[in-house]
């Protein structure tokens, strides 16, 4: 059955791979994942590692325009904000996969300079961009792992809101924005990525892949125009 000829009360079609998909704006909500200085500032934690966001500022604006239009389409915000507490307790120690993994961690135990400077709450790096500031009615969550839903209240805020569909944009495509992509599907939520509203700091085919990833086997994949035209058309509740 294609999934776009499926009644969704309130709904409208979002143009989508594979198929066209209907979601109600009301029923929606658009998660921002990790539109922080360290992911996509200069001086931030990925271009001090040497990693290329060259692509990020790009990313910045077409997310600044999926978060005004979901605003006004009674889209729920949910901006994340990844890292840990200033001593990096949360971050685990050498029993944690994530101690031996997260590439800040390593760069710091390389550069004891950077220690508690680098996805510590508190700090600039940690900040969102100053372009993207949550207004009231936005929801901000923080998050210890690369998945929004691990050890935070996303799933039952979700629920509670009633949202089925979940947008996806942000930063980086391959690690957190899939890795939250995926947890969503395995909890019954339709997960859309917008593709040109995600980065990827590192070759192009990391990126690619997710998309063919996403697109084949965990949801579906849109664009900005597509999302901010689709959600545009229906009035926010009174």
């Amino acid at each position: 059955m294609d999934r776009s000829t499926v009644p969704v009360p309130g709904a409208v079609t979002l143009p989508a791979r594979p198929e066209n998909l209907p979601l109600d704006p009301a029923a929606t909500a658009l998660l921002v994942v990790d539109m922080q200085n360290a992911y996509a500032s200069l001086g931030g934690y990925l271009d001090l590692a040497g990693f290329d966001i060259g692509g990020a500022a790009a990313v910045v604006e077409k997310v600044a325009l999926l978060v005004e239009t979901a605003r006004r389409s009674g889209v729920t915000v949910v901006f994340f904000r990844n890292g840990w507490d200033p001593d990096y307790v949360e971050a685990g120690g050498p029993g944690s996969p994530n101690w031996w993994k997260s590439n800040a961690l390593k760069a710091m135990r390389e550069r004891p300079d950077l220690k508690g400077k680098l996805l510590a709450r508190g700090t600039w790096d940690y900040a969102l961009v100053d372009r993207l500031t949550p207004e009231p009615g936005d929801i901000v969550i923080e998050k210890p792992r690369y998945s929004a839903f691990y050890n935070t209240a996303l799933d039952s805020v979700l629920r509670a809101r009633g949202v089925r569909t979940l947008a996806f944009c942000g930063i980086a495509t391959n690690v957190c924005v899939e890795s939250t992509l995926r947890d969503g599907y395995h909890r019954e939520y339709f997960g859309v990525l917008i593709e040109d509203a995600t980065h990827q700091a590192g070759p192009p085919f990391l990126q690619a892949a997710t998309v063919y990833n996403v697109e084949s086997f965990f949801g579906w994949v849109s664009s900005t125009a597509e999302f901010c035209g689709a959600v545009g058309q229906t009035p926010p509740p009174s």
